[in-house]
């Protein structure tokens, strides 16, 4: 899915994904003091505004310019400034150990691209730095092949496992990491039953 897809997606005054952020991101940011955080692949901006609204000092990338026009009018909206960026992986340009947190809420590269983008992601956190993941797994297939409103990228291969985010993390103290079975109610394109894996870990601070 390139930069021609999200844009035709993001160019309606209707938020794709709808205004409020990602109910997974909103329980872990509870817990965390506000600091510097990435946001890859923030689309309209949904998760990064809100975290703005929170306090944090909010850095978000997408390839689509549609994502970031629509992403700083919400900004406006919430009375908040975010820095977004028109980037995409392998090319994005923050220095290693320059985040406190980043937050990969539904976030998909393709397969060929997939492991090396979120090991690359992972030496912008800081040690201690906090990841939070929400994707779909590769049991969701099950899902949006009979409900396409159900949402997630039809290719197995850009979906996940449990044992690639422990892969991909191994540098990274686990606090959670499961895989569930729940239904998704976000905007037009996530509707219905799905199937996701949740993670969120810890920097470990020798690396």
């Amino acid at each position: 899915m390139d930069a021609k897809f999200w844009d035709e997606r993001y160019k309606t005054d209707e938020y794709a994904y709808g205004e409020m952020p990602n109910s997974y991101l909103v329980e872990k940011l509870s817990g965390l003091t506000p600091g510097k955080i990435l946001f890859p692949a923030d689309g309209e901006g949904r998760n990064g505004v809100y975290a703005a609204t929170l306090g944090w000092d909010v850095y978000s990338f997408d390839q689509s310019a549609e994502g970031k026009r629509k992403a700083e009018l919400l900004a406006a909206k919430k009375g908040v400034t975010i820095h977004y960026d028109l980037a995409e992986m392998p090319t994005v340009n923050y220095q290693p150990g320059e985040f406190d947190a980043m937050a990969l809420i539904y976030a998909f590269f393709s397969g060929d691209n997939k492991a090396a983008n979120h090991k690359q992601l992972a030496t912008f956190l800081k040690p201690g730095g906090i990841v939070i993941f929400e994707a779909y797994s590769k049991r969701h297939l099950q899902f949006n092949t009979v409900n396409p409103q159900a949402g997630g990228p039809r290719d197995e291969a850009m979906l996940f496992s449990v044992e690639e985010i422990k892969e991909y993390f191994s540098d990274f103290e686990i606090l959670e990491l499961q895989e569930q079975e729940l239904e998704i109610w976000e905007g037009n394109f996530h509707g219905g039953m799905s199937a996701v894996i949740r993670f969120t870990g810890r920097k470990k601070a020798n690396v």
